[in-house]
């Protein structure tokens, strides 16, 4: 398969609107792209504000259905096990291997993972298990504010010591950076040694809008390297 593996330091970080923004400026280019997650849960949480759910965020970006996008949809806002638990299921990592091939069949995937690298789909299946099956290079949504060094270079070192390939660490949002989000960025390229690239802020969910930011990143090079 051609495309991204986009995962997070943790859940709510902005992995969801890098995968759209990714989406939105490949299709912009004319590239054929597919939107994938596994498991979307809090689907009965409230809506912030103009902001859709996740599948239906990615779906809009890379013009499918959102039942196209996630095979599985959970109403608790917990990790995929316990959510499949309370829901007298099971997460079958093949179906969900399965779902996410015949997706990228013919286009560039974009799949999104679930929360953080270490989030289990099952007791003995993580979102890391899926991305290493997957053979999909990596990039890495991350905060840019206090705390995001350590987090993102854990990250880092469990995708890595998973023989994942790692392309780029992207911090999101960037908006009027300070002085630490600044050398956050610089830190975490040094340590890492990684390439960090930054996301503007995106006030509003349109599709327009994700492409233009998501033309800001060199994703030809995270595709082709």
């Amino acid at each position: 398969m051609d495309g991204l593996f986009v995962t997070a330091t943790d859940t709510g970080v902005g992995k969801s609107v890098l995968s759209a923004c990714l989406l939105a400026s490949m299709a912009a280019e004319g590239l054929s792209v597919r939107a994938f997650k596994p498991v979307v849960t809090g689907i009965e949480e409230p809506a912030e504000g103009a902001w859709p759910a996740d599948h239906e965020l990615l779906a809009r970006a890379a013009g499918q259905s959102p039942g196209e996008v996630s095979p599985l949809l959970f109403g608790p806002a917990t990790s995929p096990h316990l959510a499949a638990e309370m829901a007298g299921e099971t997460i079958d990592p093949a179906a969900v291997i399965g779902h996410a091939r015949a997706a990228g069949e013919g286009a560039t995937l974009i799949a999104e993972g679930v929360g953080g690298l270490l989030v289990p789909l099952t007791a003995a299946y993580s979102i890391c298990d899926l991305a290493c099956d997957l053979g999909l290079p990596v990039v890495i949504a991350a905060r840019p504010g206090l705390g995001t060094i350590n987090h993102t270079l854990l990250t880092l070192r469990a995708a890595r010591e998973a023989g994942l390939d790692v392309r780029a660490v992207v911090l999101t949002p960037w908006a009027d950076p300070d002085a630490i989000e600044l050398s956050n960025r610089e830190t975490i390229a040094a340590l890492g040694e990684v390439e960090v690239a930054c996301l503007p802020f995106i006030p509003r969910p349109l599709t327009a809008d994700l492409a233009a930011a998501g033309s800001t990143l060199p994703w030809p090079r995270w595709l082709a390297a």
